[in-house]
């Protein structure tokens, strides 16, 4: 069950002052006196009060714009991501402020919780977060739109990305192409889409006996991928099912300075379809996420939750796979 959201009365009552006091405080009124500032603030972060919840109340009315947080502004998935979001919110007259938690997620809440107190509304992208603490701060700080993952909250619309469909048709061309033995490297162990993922390819390896998978642990960064070279060829797979494009870039930089030629001795794919990976050496085989139409839809949502108060649950974005030149049929002796 989701925690009761907490009210300005209550943070009036255990600060010991009035309602206005405290709606003195977070309109930012300068007269109000330091120590009863700081009461309030301090009841708010006992509560886990956030300020934004009384925004649309103020006098100052709406900030028009909307904040959106993603793990790791680096990855140009987010980067695609972001484009799509700012060119639709743009054209309502909004404005989108960037946050990126950098992986640090540990901090996270309190940086999602800061950037709500800043604009309207929030595009949310927390792949690694704990599902009880996500579901209770998206449930505090509405309107929020979650990308790339999806949280039971009622209200919160999910614009999701078919994540087993990619997986399937990477492993489909792959077993086409000869391949039995993939080895998965993955997202990290706090990767839920990582994890989903392993498990879609799990399901095709159940659907074909003569397929099998060896799991070795990665990350979501070129370096996580480069790292871990020798432990993808520990397993004697033939081909490398990565994580994503950057991971996949970091394991091809890997396997070519260690003589591994890519693919005749090793197929390799990623997963996303960011820009660089048509010029890597060689091409990347990837699913293509369609992550500037994701943002868009995801303003879309937003939009509708600002403006009526209400919108539809959300939809699934589907990936396609665009076969290059990093995959092979494998050789026979």
């Amino acid at each position: 069950m989701v925690p009761r959201t907490p009210t300005m009365d209550d943070v009036a009552e255990l600060a010991g002052v009035s309602r206005t006091t405290v709606s003195r405080v977070f309109s930012n009124t300068v007269t109000v006196d330091p120590l009863l500032s700081k009461k309030v603030h301090d009841a708010a972060a006992k509560l886990r009060y956030s300020p934004s919840q009384i925004a649309r109340g103020l006098a100052k009315g709406r900030t028009h714009s909307v904040g959106i947080l993603v793990p790791e502004l680096d990855n140009p998935i987010f980067q695609r991501t972001l484009t799509g979001l700012s060119q639709a919110a743009g054209e309502d007259s909004y404005q989108v402020l960037i946050a990126d938690s950098s992986e640090r997620l540990a901090n996270e809440a309190e940086l999602i919780t800061e950037l709500r107190r800043r604009c309207d509304a929030i595009v949310l992208c927390s792949p690694r977060m704990d599902d009880a603490e996500l579901s209770e701060l998206v449930a505090r700080l509405g309107p929020v739109v979650m990308i790339y993952r999806s949280v039971p909250v009622r209200g919160v619309p999910v614009i999701a990305v078919g994540l087993e469909h990619g997986v399937r048709l990477l492993a489909e061309h792959l077993h086409g192409l000869g391949h039995r033995h993939i080895a998965f490297l993955d997202g990290g162990e706090k990767s839920r889409s990582g994890a989903r993922r392993f498990a879609a390819l799990e399901e095709f390896c159940a659907a074909h006996p003569d397929v099998r998978v060896s799991r070795v642990t990665g990350g979501g960064t070129i370096q996580a991928g480069y790292a871990a070279a020798d432990d993808v060829l520990a397993t004697e797979a033939t081909a490398v099912m990565a994580f994503n494009d950057v991971v996949a870039m970091g394991l091809l930089s890997a396997l070519q300075r260690r003589g591994v030629a890519v693919p005749d001795q090793l197929s390799v794919t990623g997963f996303d379809d960011i820009t660089f990976s048509e010029f890597t050496n060689p091409p990347l085989t990837t699913a293509a996420i369609p992550a500037e139409e994701l943002g868009r839809l995801a303003w879309e949502r937003l939009h509708a939750l600002l403006v009526d108060g209400e919108t539809d649950d959300g939809t699934t974005v589907v990936p396609t796979v665009h076969l290059r030149a990093s995959t092979s049929s494998v050789l026979r002796g």
